[in-house]
């Protein structure tokens, strides 16, 4: 896995993880790859995140995981020291876009607007995150920019269901879709694999 391209064809769905539980890391990456999903997106929103993508990547080998909700450069740094195998951002300054294609990892940058995306375009980049995408236009807003800007893929995150994830991954320009409902039952590790099972047949 090279690029961000390539990460848009790990699964139909990349589940956006939030850990509040160390202890739950590992069990629920076990369970998304059991049902089928080999990458997860672990957000650094909570105190435990990062050791949560330390132990992933220890204990999971076989799970791509990656950090999320990188917001600055030192995040950057500290996701992939601990062992994050690609990044996602949830917007992009000049310094975290430095930051993150210097980090030798790939990443998929976000963006909401048609100038910000042109701008990543500029910088080589053509595989990004669309975000918040129901709050920013969902289906139709992806639908109207994919003739403007046909070299664009994307995985459109925020406020996606299962209901709705089929209808994004219908358009050409969306390569996977980032969704949380994979992981909404808390602890409940055999729900997660049930999910996770449905989700990979979107593909």
């Amino acid at each position: 896995m090279s690029s961000g391209s390539d990460l848009l064809k790990l699964a139909p769905v990349m589940p956006v993880v939030v850990v509040d539980e160390l202890d739950h890391a590992v069990p629920i990456a076990r369970a998304l790859l059991a049902g089928g999903i080999p990458v997860i997106e672990l957000t650094l929103r909570t105190p435990v995140a990062l050791a949560a993508v330390e132990r992933v990547a220890t204990e999971v080998p076989d799970m791509v995981v990656g950090a999320g909700t990188v917001t600055g450069p030192d995040q950057v740094k500290q996701a992939v020291d601990a062992g994050a195998r690609f990044l996602v951002t949830p917007g992009c300054t000049d310094p975290l876009l430095d930051a993150a294609m210097d980090s030798g990892v790939p990443f998929l940058p976000g963006a909401s607007t048609v100038s910000e995306a042109m701008r990543l375009a500029e910088r080589g980049l053509t595989a990004l995150k669309f975000f918040p995408a129901e709050a920013s236009g969902g289906v139709a807003y992806l639908k109207s920019i994919a003739g403007p800007l046909p070299g664009l893929r994307f995985c459109p995150t925020g406020g996606i269901t299962a209901d709705s994830a089929p209808t994004y991954l219908a358009l050409p320009n969306v390569g996977c879709v980032g969704g949380s409902w994979l992981t909404a039952a808390k602890g409940d590790f055999a729900e997660v694999e049930r999910l996770a099972r449905e989700a990979a047949k979107l593909g």
